[in-house]
């Protein structure tokens, strides 16, 4: 009871700070502006941190380190290897560009970028876009909320959709109180207990486990375990295949960088162009380490099931070994409570600071692009931020809705990332960086990119051969063939916007 008690006060403090966080920069929002980007004034360590916790989620304190204990090295480390790839060349290629471009045009969402890049005054593109982001992001947010609810069910035993709607209201209140501004600084705070979370799991695993060499005689003892081209196959207890097109497919998670929203929003509010390639840094190394560290926990777990420290797992919950390590570690004293508390807040921080994202460019699609931008109503300020929460708070609804079962919606992540990367990722490239794109062409490869994710994933894909990989990579790649070729058979840009594309190409940092 007592370890209980301690690890859910640490938790109830973490939650809290978020909250106070929130409160604190509520009065900071005086516009929409603020309010979904910072004024522009994000410093570039925050800018790192926030864009990496904002992307990683759930997915690298359970996800990767479940996959790796399941079946080893190939898919795990292929996957982060792409996702670490896909991060160096977004803050390389993209984050100057877009930020530059989008100060110019005065932009301040994804689809407003699209629409005043190709001054598109009908707003085509910005209703296309927000459509594609209500669409893709509802459930994206709504897999946070279950993720959250299931991990207080399973530590506490209280009923799952009790759990869910508590996790969801605290996200919800330091969103709609502090907006990007909170958002990203939470962000950067729950980044750190992320990480000392990894480092405090993997060093107690390993002596749990019996010392390395323990750990590596376990895994070596699973049939291709450690190989990168052989997986391993738990129904069987035998090497699983992980031929060249496979590896290539699971690679393919990295272009979905260039298409995610709340990432690039990052790149657009960071206060000094001069300062990213600091952030670039920053982002890259954490990243890599943190992936690197995600799955040697699930390595590290097949010692400790080896070990007799924990008790063997069933495949479908192989996700939860970081908070199995976590309860071993709060058994031993009071400090080691605190400490199991940390860890799970950890995993708490990794969901929380991926929802908070994401309901801010959920609403910002509803409240700037669809209500201000498309339908032009002349809102005031005021009105503009009333709404803007009040939109927060209707999405999050509708995600606790979406999540109100258990273990629904972590499936769809996938595919939500996927339908980001080949709706958004090339029109993203082909306006910054090809001056002939036209409107046409970035209509036509947003619409296919994003169609082509749903034939793949569920009339192509099922036939399995050649056809069963990753469904972003040939959305992807069709989405830009589309673009380059409507963009060629339509009229050329018009003059005011080749200037202005010349001049944020050969603009200078200040």
């Amino acid at each position: 009871m007592t370890t209980q008690f301690l690890i859910a006060a640490v938790i109830v403090i973490y939650l809290l700070g978020m909250i106070l966080i929130g409160a604190f920069y509520s009065k900071r929002n005086k516009s929409t502006d603020d309010f979904y980007l910072g004024g522009r004034k994000l410093g570039p360590f925050v800018t790192a941190m926030s864009a990496e916790a904002s992307d990683m989620s759930a997915y690298l304190l359970m996800g990767l380190p479940g996959v790796a204990l399941l079946s080893g090295l190939p898919e795990a480390t292929w996957t982060a290897i792409g996702l670490a790839l896909g991060t160096y060349l977004n803050w390389l290629i993209v984050a100057k560009r877009i930020r530059r471009y989008s100060s110019k045009i005065g932009a301040v969402t994804i689809p407003d970028f699209f629409a005043k890049r190709y001054h598109d005054n009908k707003h085509l593109l910005s209703i296309v876009a927000a459509l594609v982001i209500i669409v893709f992001f509802i459930p994206y947010t709504a897999s946070g909320f279950n993720a959250c609810g299931t991990l207080f069910a399973s530590l506490f035993g209280v009923d799952y959709f009790t759990a869910m709607v508590v996790s969801a209201i605290v996200i919800v209140l330091y969103t709609t109180l502090g907006g990007f501004l909170a958002a990203s600084t939470t962000d950067l705070i729950q980044s750190v207990i992320m990480t000392i979370a990894l480092i405090i799991v993997i060093f107690f695993g390993i002596n749990a486990a019996g010392g390395w060499s323990s750990v590596m005689d376990s895994a070596s003892a699973l049939p291709g375990y450690l190989n990168m081209t052989q997986g391993y196959d738990v129904a069987t207890n035998s090497a699983g295949s992980y031929n060249g097109l496979t590896i290539v497919s699971t690679l393919a998670w990295g272009l979905g960088y260039f298409g995610m929203p709340h990432i690039l929003l990052r790149f657009m509010a960071i206060e000094d162009v001069k300062k990213l390639s600091l952030s670039r840094r920053v982002a890259t190394i954490w990243v890599v380490i943190s992936m690197g560290i995600a799955i040697l926990i699930g390595i590290v777990g097949t010692g400790m099931i080896s070990a007799g420290a924990i008790a063997p797992i069933a495949p479908e919950d192989s996700q939860r070994i970081i908070i199995k390590i976590a309860e071993l570690i709060s058994q031993h004293s009071i400090l080691s409570a605190i400490v199991g508390g940390v860890i799970l807040s950890g995993i708490l921080a990794a969901t929380m600071s991926t929802a908070d994202s994401q309901l801010l460019a959920a609403s910002s699609s509803v409240t700037q692009d669809l209500l201000k931008e498309t339908f032009g109503l002349n809102i005031s300020s005021r009105a503009s931020m009333l709404i803007a929460r009040a939109t927060v708070i209707v999405i999050a609804i509708i995600g606790v809705i979406w999540a109100r079962e258990e273990g629904v919606v972590f499936s769809i992540v996938s595919f939500a990332w996927a339908g980001f990367g080949a709706a958004f990722g090339p029109v993203i490239l082909l306006a910054l960086f090809w001056k002939r794109s036209n409107k046409w062409g970035a209509l036509a490869g947003m619409i296919s990119g994003g169609a082509m994710v749903f034939i793949w994933k569920y009339a192509l894909r099922p036939m399995g051969g050649l056809l069963d990989i990753y469904e972003l990579l040939p959305a992807f790649i069709i989405a830009i063939v589309v673009n380059v070729i409507v963009s060629l058979a339509t009229g050329k840009p018009e003059d005011a916007i080749a200037e202005e594309f010349d001049s944020v190409v050969t603009a200078k940092d200040a």
